[in-house]
């Protein structure tokens, strides 16, 4: 992909974006380049890629926190449904999107804690073993699997690291997987 000042070949020293990063680019002054790098260096720190997990998480379960409380509803057969149903309709809607909204918050809060305790811990992982490999899916899962189940105790945590353990070293085998055309 071409961006505009850049050449699109790899040049000796050009790497990343259609040649942005290091070395020199055509079109771009020193200060140009410098504020390049810089951004890079940023969009590549731990608390960059945890913070942007967490935001993206928050709006993804927040999303998906509505998308299933809209799906949900009561049966006028339960006590709660039929006690819904006995308002009048303005009352209803009124209660239905309160619901929405509470249901949405709660996943959007917890996705969005998920998503930036996985990010940073596997960044820190990934910065101590100097690797990028499947094991530090692995080991971050388990760590974030531990520590979200550590409040329900012991057995939970290690259950928690096993699961989530499994899950990232599955997506991440995945996500791994040679393209075939």
């Amino acid at each position: 992909m071409n961006f505009p000042g850049t050449s699109g070949s790899s040049v000796a020293g050009m790497t990343g974006f259609g040649g942005l990063g290091s070395g020199t680019n055509p079109g771009m002054n020193e200060q140009e380049q410098a504020m390049v790098k810089m951004m890079q260096k940023a969009m590549e720190s731990c608390p960059f890629k945890t913070v942007l997990s967490g935001t993206m998480g928050f709006g993804l379960g927040g999303i998906f926190g509505l998308f299933m409380a809209s799906m949900s509803y009561d049966s006028s057969f339960t006590p709660q449904g039929k006690a819904i149903a006995d308002l009048p309709w303005r009352q209803q809607v009124r209660t239905g999107f309160k619901d929405m909204g509470a249901r949405s918050w709660s996943s959007a809060k917890n996705f969005g804690i998920v998503g930036a305790l996985y990010s940073g811990t596997e960044c820190c992982v990934e910065g101590l073993r100097a690797k990028n490999d499947l094991t530090n899916s692995v080991v971050s899962g388990c760590i974030t699997g531990g520590i979200l189940g550590a409040k329900a105790g012991p057995q939970a945590a290690a259950f928690g690291c096993a699961g989530f353990a499994a899950f990232s070293a599955a997506i991440d085998a995945y996500m791994r997987m040679p393209e075939s055309e």
